[in-house]
């Protein structure tokens, strides 16, 4: 009995990996957006915590990076 060897088939295509890096690159940043603001001093409160990157912009990205993150796995691989 002779076994047939399929070729096999990448599961993405290259728009599907552009996507993927292009998506971690903006959770990336959206992290990096949303860190700092703390206090040297423990007795200080940095209100600098609640300004508008850290509140609605870095959480924006980082849903939106998730979002194209999702795309780029349904997208079709063949062009």
């Amino acid at each position: 009995m002779k076994k047939k060897y399929s070729e096999k088939k990448i599961l993405f295509g290259k728009r599907n990996y552009i996507l993927i890096f292009v998506s971690l690159s903006i959770v990336t940043l959206g992290f990096i957006l949303m860190s700092g603001g703390g206090s040297d001093n423990p007795d200080f409160f940095n209100t600098e915590i609640f300004n508008f990157r850290r509140i609605r912009l870095a959480p924006t990205m980082v849903i939106i990076g998730f979002g194209i993150a999702v795309l780029s796995i349904f997208t079709n691989p063949d062009p």
